[in-house]
């Protein structure tokens, strides 16, 4: 009898011991598969941060040589002053909570996930492509002061309501 009641009880214990096993490990498929999402999100990023370097191939043959070292400033300026843009102003109005035409919380990253600091990178790369796409039109035709105005207003303001519209959870 005192058998029997070992032998029941013994796969009752390994049920329990199983079925901690597969929450352990669900949890830790669980943090994977966000690791997995941030290390994807950082490496289309670089993929998409390598555009830049194409285009502004592109724009400087596109330009008479003297024009060549203006262009070539004007597509890092993109990612500094787009990089500032949307860090201050764009990345809220395209993914802060809001209504379904802007988003207005969450300015310069505060209260920012560090989970999120990846989508903001990749979302970033695709605001500052945004701007040297449209800058090959700019060429040979505009100056600084004006083309850091553009650049800002493009990377902090127009492109973040359209992504708002198209990819926040509430936009339209």
């Amino acid at each position: 009898m005192e058998a029997q009641a070992i032998n029941q009880s013994t796969p009752i214990s390994n049920t329990t011991e199983q079925d901690d096993n597969i929450q352990d490990l669900l949890s830790n498929f669980g943090i994977l598969q966000n690791n997995m999402d941030v290390f994807f999100l950082i490496i289309i990023g670089m993929l998409i941060f390598l555009m830049q370097g194409g285009f502004a191939l592109l724009e400087a043959g596109s330009v008479r040589s003297k024009n060549t070292t203006n262009i070539l400033i004007k597509n890092i300026l993109d990612l500094f002053i787009g990089g500032l843009a949307y860090w201050i102003l764009g990345f809220p109005l395209a993914f802060g909570e809001g209504n379904f035409f802007i988003g207005y919380s969450g300015w310069m990253s505060i209260g920012l996930e560090p989970e999120r600091l990846a989508f903001w990178f990749f979302q970033f790369v695709f605001a500052a492509t945004t701007a040297t796409i449209v800058s090959g039109s700019f060429a040979e035709r505009c100056g600084y002061g004006a083309y850091l105005v553009y650049s800002a207003v493009l990377t902090g303001f127009m492109y973040p309501v359209v992504c708002h519209w198209c990819w926040a959870d509430i936009g339209i």
